[in-house]
């Protein structure tokens, strides 16, 4: 019992000497690797040692640790040494022999961070450092797609929507988000303050915006909500489209005014028939002046003698005619 308490400590002693060695050793002159992982997912933290000298892993003492100094990962003589993780990275962690990456399970928003990982070749006169490399993991969120939801619209007759985009649980922070407009011969963009929230366990960020804006009735349009992560990046919400609005037609005459408007039409018509037969029986001819006011002077034809007496026989009534006979 004694014996193995006094080699627990000894390789306690050991990664401690190491962790003391390597924090003061600076690291070759590569530059760090960045990899990329998402929120709940698996992240790798690479090492790329060459082997050149096709060592065992009997032979070799690997660990990681991260920016603050904790370890993530030993492997002394080949056996994996949990003692020395710190808790937060405990059951978190695997190694791949082949690839020589340790594989960073679970990862939270938090893990994002410089890590390095450092192998020593166990030697006769003690351990000594042959590989040491630094890598960049940041951590990623999918934000949801953006989401259009109306506002209660009390500006109708004006044609002005008001509406809110909103998405969620997303990280980093988006550069912004703003609302885009198409029609068949046009695109405008609007943009509002981007509101956002951020969860205090996950750091997940939460993001919306307010915004009004005229929309043409005489024509069929789109809007979309557009979440820009990066200058090339955006994520777009499912299309909302609005149809041109119909001319309003003329409400229909009520039954009862036409009847009316008919009513006055035959009565117009009546009455100027009326007024017309009226005149026309005014103006019957009698017996023509022209046959008073004739004067024979000197010698007239026979002709107009005739039509003189015509027109005396046009004056008088029939008995009188019959009486001239």
């Amino acid at each position: 019992m004694l014996f193995k308490c006094t080699m627990g400590l000894r390789n306690t002693l050991i990664v401690m000497a190491l962790l003391l060695s390597v924090s003061t050793v600076p690291f070759s002159g590569a530059a760090s690797l960045k990899s990329h992982a998402f929120f709940n997912e698996t992240g790798e933290l690479p090492c790329h040692f060459p082997n050149t000298q096709n060592l065992s892993l009997d032979e070799l003492v690997i660990f990681w640790q991260d920016q603050n100094k904790l370890v993530l990962y030993e492997l002394f003589k080949g056996q994996e040494k949990p003692n020395n993780v710190h808790p937060k990275y405990i059951g978190r962690t695997s190694f791949d022999q082949d690839s020589w990456t340790l594989r960073l399970h679970n990862v939270q928003i938090k893990d994002t961070g410089s890590y390095q990982c450092f192998i020593h070749h166990r030697r006769s006169q003690g351990l000594v450092s042959i590989h040491q490399m630094s890598s960049d993991l940041i951590v990623l969120a999918n934000f949801s797609q953006p989401e259009i939801r109306l506002i209660a619209n009390q500006t109708e007759k004006s044609n002005i929507i008001n509406l809110t985009c909103s998405s969620t649980q997303g990280y980093p922070e988006p550069q912004k988000m703003y609302v885009r407009l198409n029609t068949k011969n046009s695109t405008s963009n609007y943009d509002a303050v981007m509101k956002k929230s951020q969860n205090n366990i996950t750091e997940l960020y939460n993001v919306s915006i307010s915004v009004s804006f005229p929309i043409p009735p005489e024509t069929n349009v789109s809007i979309f909500c557009v979440l820009q992560l990066e200058p090339t990046k955006i994520i777009l919400s499912p299309p909302y489209n609005i149809d041109a609005k119909s001319p309003v037609p003329s409400p229909p005459v009520p039954d009862h005014i036409l009847w009316i408007a008919a009513l006055l039409v035959v009565f117009i018509v009546c009455g100027t028939v009326f007024v017309i037969l009226k005149k026309r029986k005014t103006k019957q001819p009698g017996p023509s002046n022209e046959c008073e006011i004739i004067k024979v002077e000197g010698k007239e034809s026979e002709q107009t003698e005739k039509n003189v007496v015509g027109c005396h026989l046009w004056g008088r009534t029939e008995s009188d005619t019959t009486e001239a006979t």
